[in-house]
């Protein structure tokens, strides 16, 4: 089936990253009968995106799979959890996740498309497809790999003649920008973009050891991925090894749970895996472990068991809760993340935003800052279909900023803590395009809902629910049971005036009406606007205009502006934003004859707008303005 006829940004029809078509791209290098050079991200540093290493000995080339190493293949046999090794880039948390995808077969197809080798139809052109903020991203790369002394530099498979996974690393790396925007990271991350699913963090203190080991063994079998690591308390202890021969601050894939007998005991065991390749546990039910002598041979066959110093090993879930520190889970289903049981259960209804903070304007800052907080985006939504009974367990409450806000607890806020009919809402905000800088730094956001009151709500009331404390990662997430009713979610930075953008999600049970912006674009303008040269009258009502909301050093700042502008027509806080963007030039308050060509820019876009068919009219003022802007 053609892939026009699939939505774009689908799977069967993902956007094509840098406007590259793989297809097109293949067949025109082997009409030409030349090996594709990628022209967009160069065999160079610049891919890399670190200083060259001055030692002439450390010197890097880029070769293609069989100028390596003769055989080599894509794939060798099938793909599983010890292919993947990591080379001398920090993105443990990304193969920790490809290793957790090695398990799916439905969902590995997914990102690395079948149909692909280093023989057949071989023209030096791979594609792979990674889920990016709502939409499925292909993209296209050659297979020219950074190598160093003969060896790839960065990721490799234990098979030394298979270069899957180097080829899947080297896509992801030029969807970020470079190989160094893969440094550090979440494994939440990479379990998204592998699967567009849905991740969160739990601490495994959380639970006893046999709930954690119910827990890993039902999501498993759901076909969820699973992750853990320990913490590490300073930055000299990442990437330490302990007496148990774990690493700090390392990512770890979750591959298996079992149980065997030993004598009359039951043991529950968890299986894990380090991206390294190599460095395993050596405490009890480890690899060489003298446990497994009590075991039946069957037993140890059927659980696979190799002494090989392949990075996989078995532990206990008594020693796994001890030693770490915290879970991230992905799921791709929310019944997965909310402990859904029942068959007759009412599907999910999903909806999506993208949005900006901008300084100024929409970058009100949290709670703290109460005079900015409510700039930040609102996004509105209606819940009417309770589809569980209990009490939101949302508790982990900001005390900074309670002190800060002083409001008293809500009676909305009251009845949340009262059992009751509730409706079940998943919500997850993502910031985006972090890595694609050359220092990768993320935001401490967070996200607030409000239950719809009075106007002035936010210094008088308390959210129903919140994402937690900001914290800087690239996505926070939080599971909430709301009654029925109107609400408000509204995303921000801690500190106002930072600019960045963002993706936000909501899952709600079907039969609720989920988000839609606060504000509607509108072409109902109260005054009517031309494009001519101002007229002297026209210049005096701009100035008399103006003179309603001046400050004293005759400028005004974001909110100002927009009643202004809105007192003239009414334009969404979209429309808003990106005059901000344009005329307030990266400041906080914009001067008059900003304001002037403002306004001006607003008569000629209204014009063209007026002057344009019903065909595109019938777009909306937002899809006109986006275009000619």
């Amino acid at each position: 089936m053609a892939s026009s006829k699939f939505k774009l940004g689908s799977i069967e029809n993902p956007v094509k990253f840098k406007d590259q078509d793989y297809i097109s791209l293949r067949d025109a290098s082997l009409k030409s009968v030349s090996m594709f050079c990628d022209p967009t991200f160069l065999a160079d540093q610049s891919s890399i995106g670190m200083p060259e290493d001055p030692n002439p000995d450390n010197a890097v080339t880029w070769l293609r799979p069989k100028e390596i190493c003769e055989n080599a293949v894509f794939v060798e046999g099938s793909t599983g959890t010890t292919d993947i090794c990591q080379g001398q880039l920090g993105n443990c948390w990304l193969l920790a996740a490809l290793s957790c995808l090695t398990m799916h077969p439905k969902l590995f197809v997914k990102v690395v498309p079948s149909k692909q080798s280093l023989t057949e139809s071989y023209a030096g052109i791979f594609h792979f497809c990674f889920w990016q903020y709502g939409e499925w991203v292909e993209v296209v790369v050659d297979d020219r790999l950074p190598v160093r002394s003969g060896r790839l530099l960065f990721s490799y498979s234990r098979s030394k003649n298979e270069f899957w996974s180097a080829l899947v690393e080297k896509a992801y790396a030029k969807l970020m920008g470079h190989y160094s925007g893969l440094k550090g990271g979440n494994i939440s991350e990479g379990m998204e973009d592998f699967t567009g699913g849905i991740a969160y963090s739990q601490p495994v203190s959380a639970y006893k050891p046999s709930v954690i080991w119910r827990q890993l063994h039902a999501a498993l079998s759901r076909g969820t991925l699973l992750s853990c690591f320990i913490q590490a308390k300073t930055w000299s202890e990442i990437g330490t090894v302990t007496s148990e021969g774990l690493v700090r601050g390392h990512a770890y894939a979750i591959t298996d749970t079992d149980k065997v007998q030993k004598d009359s005991t039951e043991i529950l065991l968890v299986r894990l895996r380090n991206p390294w390749g190599f460095v395993e546990y050596r405490g009890p039910w480890s690899d060489k472990s003298k446990d497994w002598e009590t075991v039946d041979k069957a037993e140890i066959k059927r659980l696979e068991l190799k002494k090989a110093e392949d990075g996989e090993f078995w532990i206990a879930v008594e020693a796994f809760s001890s030693l770490f520190d915290l879970m991230e889970l992905c799921s791709l289903s929310p019944d997965s993340l909310t402990d859904s049981s029942s068959k007759g259960a009412p599907s999910w209804s999903l909806t999506s935003y993208e949005g900006s903070w901008v300084p100024g304007c929409s970058a009100g800052g949290s709670r703290r800052y109460r005079r900015s907080f409510w700039k930040n985006p609102q996004f509105q939504l209606a819940l009417t279909a309770a589809d569980v009974e209990g009490e939101d367990d949302d508790g982990d409450d900001d005390e900074d900023e309670e002190k800060a806000d002083g409001a008293a607890l809500s009676p909305s806020a009251q009845k949340q803590k009262e059992k009751g009919k509730k409706c079940t809402v998943l919500v997850e905000l993502l910031q985006k395009d972090c890595r694609s800088k050359r220092t990768v730094k993320f935001l401490y956001m967070a996200f607030h809902i409000y239950k719809v009151p009075p106007k002035a709500f936010f210094s008088s009331q308390r959210p129903v629910g919140r994402s937690g404390k900001y914290q800087a990662l690239r996505g926070v997430y939080a599971r909430v049971l709301l009654e029925p009713g109107t609400y408000v979610v509204v995303p921000s930075t801690y500190r106002p005036n930072i600019p960045g953008d963002f993706f936000l999600r909501i899952y709600a049970k079907t039969g609720n009406t989920l988000g839609h912006e606060e504000f509607t674009c509108s072409t109902d303008f109260l005054t009517t606007v031309m494009s001519n040269p101002p007229l002297p009258a026209d210049q005096m009502r701009v100035d008399n205009w103006f003179d309603q909301e001046e400050a004293s050093d005759d400028r005004l700042d974001a909110a100002a502006f927009k009643r202004l502008v809105n007192s003239g027509m009414k334009c969404d806080s979209e429309v808003v934003k990106v005059l901000w963007e344009r005329f307030g030039s990266g400041e906080l308050h914009l001067p008059f004859h900003g304001f002037v060509a403002c306004v001006t820019r607003l008569r000629t876009l209204h014009d063209l707008y007026e002057s344009e068919s019903p065909e595109v009219k019938s777009q909306g003022m937002n899809t006109f303005d986006s275009e000619v802007w």
